[in-house]
């Protein structure tokens, strides 16, 4: 089974993701459109997951990577491409439910973690003012 745990990217806590990114490591939150809007991690970077193959080429190869998303999953995958891809790559543990549970910053001014999914979109949606 040692093989399984190769496969598994690697993962950061907190205080270890704010280590690496006081020493310059760049954070990306790899979430939907509508739950970076209302809440993010101070000083993220927003790649949805969906564009992530588009966009690398923004990602710095010689800096190291931590993602996160809301719990993990979308996180591993990003993580397990990035260092298939020859990054040095770690995603942050628990997510920022994980994050926000320890009271530590979100941006902007008042944000929140967002539900992930189709309904919590729709309804995010719903809540934005109207242009007519």
């Amino acid at each position: 089974m040692a093989d399984a745990a190769q496969n598994e990217p690697r993962e950061v806590g907190r205080e270890e993701a704010r280590k690496l990114i006081d020493e310059g490591a760049q954070l990306i939150d790899v979430r939907a459109d509508h739950e970076w809007e209302v809440g993010r991690i101070a000083g993220a970077t927003h790649v949805p997951l969906p564009e992530l193959p588009q966009r690398l080429g923004e990602i710095d190869k010689d800096r190291p990577v931590v993602l996160y998303c809301r719990g993990g999953n979308r996180s591993s995958m990003a993580a397990d491409a990035l260092t298939d891809a020859g990054y040095d790559a770690v995603k942050l543990t628990e997510g920022i439910v994980g994050w926000s549970g320890e009271d530590l910053p979100l941006e902007p001014e008042g944000g929140y973690v967002a539900d992930s999914g189709e309904a919590s979109a729709i309804l995010q949606a719903q809540k934005k003012p109207s242009h007519s």
